[in-house]
């Protein structure tokens, strides 16, 4: 499920916040589903609490994950569409420096339309 790569000079909570990332955004975690305790994800992992819930604080702020005193945390809601923008920003700005960078318009299509379909996302 998860993947720590402890040599990688990335940090463990970056990592553990991209894992979370690529498993809500591919479908296999679904909104409204509680997320393990900071402590049972540190023992899973085998890394410091600390470092989960650095990870965690960073999920939530994203909107990622939400939290319910006393109860735990789950996995939030899609995004609402200021943060969408922001995505299609971020798409508009790639596509500019693979252009500057000599990729065709052509090409980035291409790129985009056969990527694998997300669970949960449009066709259009």
């Amino acid at each position: 499920m998860f993947q720590i790569d402890l040599k990688s000079r990335k940090p463990i909570y970056t990592q553990v916040v991209d894992n979370f990332k690529r498993l809500i955004v591919s479908g296999a975690l679904a909104p409204d589903s509680k997320v393990p305790s900071v402590r049972d994800m540190a023992r899973t992992l085998t890394v410091n609490p600390n470092t989960v819930q650095k990870a965690y604080r960073e999920l939530e702020m994203l909107g990622y994950i939400y939290t319910v005193i006393g109860q735990g945390s789950y996995i939030g809601k899609p995004e609402t569409s200021q943060e969408i923008e922001a995505l299609f920003a971020k798409l508009r700005s790639a596509a500019q420096e693979l252009s500057y960078r000599g990729v065709s318009q052509e090409e980035i299509l291409t790129a985009l339309s056969t990527a694998p379909p997300l669970k949960g996302g449009s066709d259009t």
